[in-house]
């Protein structure tokens, strides 16, 4: 019984750590607009791929993560389309990289993405 309860709550645990936002900075939001790459539609979580340009003129490949298909009302894998110009909010990856928590996405198509924090 003990090793049941033990491994029950270490299960809990590994789920409730994979689905906070701890690798992102949610103290302050990043703007960036670009065009999408990709549109990764699948559990456990969507992905964005799209590529923004710096004031250099220097090309960026991003990825925004956002909630399950599920968490996503209204929107199919076909919502973005390759080459779709995006406007994305959202929490930068902490370690720096050009990785982000998608908290809101227009689409120059008129889709619009609200994706809130702790939206898994």
């Amino acid at each position: 019984m003990k090793k049941t309860i033990i491994i029950l709550l270490a299960a809990t645990t590994l789920a409730l750590a994979h689905h906070g936002l701890a690798a992102f900075d949610t103290t302050k939001t990043v703007d960036e607009k670009g065009t999408v790459v990709d549109l990764h539609f699948v559990n456990p979580h969507c992905i964005v791929e799209f590529e923004s340009k710096d004031d250099k003129g220097e090309v960026h490949k991003w990825q925004g993560e956002m909630g399950s298909p599920t968490h996503l009302k209204g929107w199919t894998a076909t919502s973005l389309e390759k080459g779709n110009t995006v406007s994305v909010t959202g929490y930068r990856a902490k370690n720096g990289t050009y990785y982000m928590w998608i908290t809101s996405l227009k689409s120059s198509n008129g889709t619009i993405l609200k994706s809130f924090k702790g939206d898994n």
